[in-house]
């Protein structure tokens, strides 16, 4: 059966003409339009690039507990995410166990000079010694995927027919964080109990995230529309291709055209109960002080949204999946 996710090439958009271009777009709007995910090809990202940022963090993942509890921290910090403080369930209402993964949190780092801004979204990145590589590695990492994420808002502004600058106007001083995830086996983690994932069922928050992930039977999966009720689906994976979604705040920028899609990702199962993934998560948001409006017909669909403040709208979904 044919996946309801779609691989796009980034090539065409690169290397063609306007017509290469607009077709990119074409098929960036059908995707974020239907199921709100695609893959995506031709991002010019190396795959040694993305294996040498799993390399140092699973040796990070690897430290003792005691060693990494000195870096812990909580949802929005900068630093380690133990095990129990996050259960993403909670941004749809539902309480579930607190999800089954460790995380690495790195984000945007330029202060603005305003204690209170710079005390939550730019946060000094903390760079654990006992992992000589990772600052570079890591550092360089986010640079590539900030380029390539604003290069993915002018393809969407394109496919809303704006002008190119309609999102990555509000992106210059953009907040912004990526969490590296460690779904350790069930060695490690115990038998799930009723009702947990390695993440639960959410949507994310932001504008686009780019995934990079690791097959695996306890993998991603995406809701679908399929069906009385809709169902979820097993995310396709290539080799060189990074998952894009759509975010909570660029579905509301288009007014509802594009979906922010529910998706997650399952325990550990018994048929590979010692399986371990590391996956690389890059959220992209906006400037904190930017006021989203949304578009309204003949662009977007028929909605009656508010400004909403950015920095508001992501704290208060990034408070809803805290434990504790």
């Amino acid at each position: 059966m044919a996946s309801s996710v779609p691989v796009i090439d980034l090539g065409p958009w690169y290397g063609g003409g306007a017509q290469d271009r607009a077709a990119v777009a074409a098929q960036v709007d059908a995707a974020l339009s239907s199921v709100g995910f695609f893959l995506l090809t031709g991002h010019q990202v190396t795959g040694e690039h993305r294996d040498q940022v799993r390399q140092v963090c699973r040796e990070f993942f690897a430290l003792p507990e005691p060693v990494k509890r000195c870096y812990a921290v909580t949802v929005g910090g900068r630093g380690w995410l133990p095990s129990g403080v996050e259960a993403n369930g909670y941004s749809e209402g539902t309480a579930t166990p607190p999800d089954l993964k460790e995380s690495f949190a790195v984000g945007a780092d330029q202060p603005t000079g305003d204690p209170d801004v710079d005390g939550y979204w730019f946060a000094p990145n903390v760079w654990p010694g006992e992992v000589a590589d990772m600052r570079p590695v890591i550092t360089s990492y986010l640079q590539q995927m900030r380029a390539l994420a604003d290069e993915l808002l002018v393809v969407c502004a394109v496919a809303l027919g704006q002008a190119p600058d309609f999102f990555t106007r509000h992106t210059a001083h953009s907040t912004h964080t990526m969490n590296v995830n460690w779904y350790p086996p069930m060695s490690v983690v115990g038998p799930p109990l009723p009702g947990q994932f390695r993440i639960g069922p959410h949507t994310d928050f932001g504008t686009v995230t780019i995934l990079d992930r690791e097959p695996g039977q306890g993998g991603l999966q995406v809701w679908t529309p399929g069906g009385a009720d809709g169902d979820w689906e097993d995310a396709p994976w290539h080799p060189d291709a990074f998952t894009i979604n759509t975010g909570d705040l660029l579905a509301r920028w288009s007014g509802d055209r594009w979906r922010s899609n529910r998706h997650r990702v399952l325990p550990p199962q018994p048929g590979a109960p010692e399986e371990e993934l590391v996956s690389l998560v890059y959220f992209y948001e906006a400037d904190h002080d930017t006021v989203v409006h949304s578009l309204q017909p003949p662009v977007g669909r028929p909605n009656t949204y508010q400004p909403v403040l950015a920095s508001q709208f992501l704290r208060e979904r990034l408070d809803a999946i805290t434990v504790g």
